[in-house]
């Protein structure tokens, strides 16, 4: 079905790294949202009108806020596809990531009133008006929402829309608290006591949950995380390709919202290759990113001594005396001056992000004795490594 809408209203639609059709993408699904959500809304507060169910009509205005929510999907894929200009010279991406918060927040106000008015009902219980029916047309209704995750999943894949994504994650919720109160409806209409506004507020709670769930995601994005493993992966490969690149290090990667991706990462290059030669090498891999990724990136080159046996031999040393102090650390940067009385060996040590300040400043301290212990003319000059990519 998304395939034929696409098809149908949006221009170009194979070519989904386009932000214009991008954006048509997320409209389309916001449109979809829209109408879908307006016409359960209506549904389900007329039926829990008719029925007396608090249960029910909580799940309509569910169904209200997520009409909200992809109103302001449309609003903020708009906006998200503004040129960048002198105040934001990174484009305007993360507006798709302010627009899933507002949804976040959306969701957690209407799931708190609900919460409200469920504890009256159970304060105040009224008996539910039960018709098959209706509990039929519910049940229809679970369908439609099922059929709305899928589209929205299949938009979100497509695009790689946190907002979309949000929406289809939203989406299944609502399939298993429909389901949970058309069950829990039928099954209270044999019991002796009033379970509705229980339902109610299994539901409210519910929706609270996937609200701040929803919220904590969207605030982890603003507040950056590291990329994923298959990035990382891809931009590593790409780099050290070239035989020229010896190694890599300081891979860093900065998310202004999808398509608005900018990365940096360290060379290794040998000291005594040709420098012009190297840097067409270093402007072909950042092209090449660049078309197959679409990342931006600067790559910043370390020349470091390669094929030098004494060199190699230091470097070994130094490298048994980390991972005796830290299995999980390594070195990069590694270069030596070398005098008779004194050997300057000057590195970056990789401690990985869990480690506290505290082990950290004792691995550093331990690996400094372990280096001195093996040659007393050893001076480490050690720069501790800051890790951007999880670890």
């Amino acid at each position: 079905m998304v395939d034929f809408l696409a098809r149908a209203f949006i221009p170009d639609h194979e070519n989904t790294t386009d932000k214009t059709v991008r954006q048509n993408y997320s409209i389309m699904g916001g449109v979809i949202g829209s109408v879908c959500n307006l016409f359960l809304f209506g549904l389900k507060l007329v039926i829990g009108t008719i029925m007396n169910s608090i249960a029910i009509t909580s799940d309509a205005f569910n169904n209200l806020s997520d009409l909200g929510s992809c109103i302001v999907a449309i609003i903020g894929a708009k906006m998200a596809n503004k040129l960048p200009d002198r105040e934001h010279p990174f484009g305007h991406g993360r507006i798709e990531y302010i627009s899933s918060l507002i949804v976040s927040f959306i969701i957690l106000l209407v799931g708190f009133e609900l919460f409200r008015s469920s504890i009256g009902k159970i304060l105040h219980p009224e008996a539910v008006n039960f018709s098959i029916p209706m509990i039929c047309i519910l049940a229809a209704s679970v369908l439609v929402k099922l059929w709305m995750f899928f589209c929205y999943g299949s938009i979100a894949k497509k695009i790689n829309s946190t907002v979309m994504k949000a929406t289809a994650k939203d989406s299944i919720n609502d399939v298993l608290s429909t389901s949970a109160v058309i069950l829990a409806t039928v099954i209270g209409h044999f019991l002796p006591f009033q379970t509705d506004g229980y339902i109610g507020v299994v539901v409210a709670v519910y929706i609270m949950y996937s609200g701040v769930n929803l919220a904590k995601e969207t605030i982890d994005l603003l507040l950056g995380v590291p990329p994923e493993k298959e990035t990382i992966d891809a931009i590593s490969h790409i780099v050290t390709e070239p035989e020229e690149i010896v190694g890599i290090h300081d891979l860093i990667v900065h998310d202004y919202g999808p398509g608005r991706v900018f990365a940096s990462v360290h060379a290794e290059v040998p000291d005594d290759g040709d420098v012009v030669h190297i840097h067409e090498v270093v402007d072909a891999i950042e092209r090449r990113i660049l078309l197959e990724m679409g990342i931006q990136t600067v790559i910043h080159t370390d020349p470091i001594t390669v094929n030098n046996e004494y060199v190699d031999r230091i470097k070994n040393i130094i490298l048994e005396c980390v991972h005796e102090a830290d299995p999980e650390g390594s070195i990069h940067d590694f270069r030596i001056t070398d005098g008779e009385n004194r050997i300057n060996v000057i590195f970056d040590l990789v401690i990985v992000s869990s480690r506290k300040p505290a082990e950290r400043q004792e691995i550093t301290d331990r690996v400094k004795e372990l280096i001195k212990s093996r040659d007393e003319r050893f001076f480490p000059v050690i720069t501790v490594d800051e890790v951007y990519d999880g670890r």
